[in-house]
């Protein structure tokens, strides 16, 4: 039976590692340490550590704040397990998700696999929407947690992955600290040989943000992310990626047309009319819920633009730099 290490990098969020913690502490799976790498964080974590003591078999490290990527580095580093298993610390799970991973790899051993995210009833109606939004295949979440997706191979998401120790010490760890840190690794395992797969019963349940501003922020830095990997790997920028850079662009142009060229403008409308009851019908067949469809209209183009106008930015910063430039993270801040 192997042994499993939880790693979590935690940065100011205490009231949501506890609610972790709870998961992890009930999983009929139990084989396994937890690992928790405070990341500099003011509002630190440690007395809710202390308090699962005897409930799990928990540690707790803190570093200077460097990004998740590194982070995550550390827990590495610290971790006594043979096979490593990357949570968000604001993700909820079931207790049968060790389970679930252990029967998995004795059934088909991979080195690296990544699970999918959903939303959970205790959500929001905005958590709700954004977790639609980010899963949709109407939108740039059609290219995450499938099995056969348009941006090529799966690269599992640290949000939800697991990694053997082999992995770890072939690869170094992560390479960036943010700006695209898990694909990035997920690229470089397996360009080494290592195969990756997705468990699709390994879900969790992802809170991600609460408001469309915050939302909005961190799709842009996932579009700046995207022209990052780039600086690395410049074959894995795919046609696809820039679907949210055209989207942002073909709607921003609309009201243009109506003075330059009106069919235009009224194809445009129309595009953009089909769509958004496309979208809609959609969401309310997948939350069942009129409020939430509504909401996962605005989350779409929230996450749509969000990501465009990031991708924008960063690539014209690419543009200009010089071009052995790679971009760590690690002095540039996550939005929260």
């Amino acid at each position: 039976m192997r042994k499993y290490s939880v790693i979590i990098p935690v940065y100011n969020r205490p009231d949501e590692l506890q609610e972790l913690l709870t998961c992890l502490s009930v999983q009929t799976f139990r084989n396994f340490e937890v690992i928790i790498v405070e990341d500099g964080s003011k509002i630190k974590a440690d007395q809710v550590v202390e308090s699962f003591q005897g409930r799990l078999d928990i540690h707790y490290f803190y570093k200077e704040n460097g990004g998740q990527g590194f982070a995550r580095n550390t827990g590495f580093e610290k971790a006594s397990g043979d096979y490593f298993i990357l949570l968000d610390s604001d993700a909820l799970i079931e207790p049968d998700y060790l389970a679930i991973v252990e029967a998995r790899l004795n059934q088909q051993y991979v080195d690296l696999y990544g699970g999918p995210d959903t939303d959970h009833p205790s959500f929001s109606p905005i958590q709700k929407a954004i977790s639609y939004s980010m899963t949709s295949f109407f939108t740039t979440g059609g290219i995450r947690g499938k099995k056969n997706n348009m941006g090529g191979t799966f690269h599992p998401r640290s949000f939800n992955m697991g990694l053997s120790r082999t992995v770890w010490e072939r690869t170094g760890g992560f390479l960036t600290s943010r700006m695209g840190e898990d694909i990035l690794f997920s690229i470089a395992a397996l360009r080494l040989g290592f195969k990756s797969a997705l468990i699709p019963e390994a879900f969790i349940y992802h809170k991600r943000r609460t408001q469309f501003a915050q939302f909005f922020r961190q799709l842009k830095f996932f579009g700046r992310a995207r022209i990052n990997i780039a600086r690395f790997y410049p074959d894995e920028l795919k046609l696809v990626h820039t679907f949210p850079l055209l989207f942002t662009l073909g709607v921003s142009s609309i009201p243009v047309w109506f003075f330059v060229f009106k069919p235009f403008f009224y194809l445009g409308v129309a595009g953009l009319t089909l769509y958004i009851v496309l979208l809609f019908i959609d969401a309310v067949k997948t939350t069942k819920s009129l409020e939430v469809a509504v909401l996962s209209v605005m989350a779409a183009f929230v996450q749509l633009f969000g990501y465009g106008v990031g991708f924008i930015q960063e690539g014209w910063t690419r543009i200009w730099e010089k071009k052995s430039h790679r971009e760590t993270g690690a002095t540039i801040e996550y939005p929260s």
